[in-house]
């Protein structure tokens, strides 16, 4: 199955911010900066990326279902495929 890329845009924005996030968790810990801080910061990109995982089964599941109501049995995730992804994230 592949995923719409235009669905994916908030995704992708999202993991782009985690990704600044590292960088400057990174430079917090390279600088000495104050531990709660870089756990604060570490946290958020984090919480970012679960929340790009989950979108992106959100939007797989959407995808199955659609191809589901259309009686294309290609596009279906199996149960076990599924809560593979979800624990993956837990």
């Amino acid at each position: 199955m592949e995923l719409d890329p235009v669905e994916l845009k908030p995704v992708i924005n999202r993991l782009k911010r985690a990704q600044g996030q590292l960088g400057a968790v990174i430079r917090m810990i390279e600088d000495g900066q104050d531990c709660a801080e870089v756990i604060t910061q570490l946290s958020a990109a984090s919480k970012a990326m679960d929340r790009a995982g989950f979108s992106i089964i959100a939007i797989g599941l959407q995808s199955c279902m659609r191809a589901e109501a259309n009686g294309e049995a290609s596009g279906q995730l199996d149960r076990e495929k599924l809560e593979k992804l979800f624990l993956s994230l837990a």
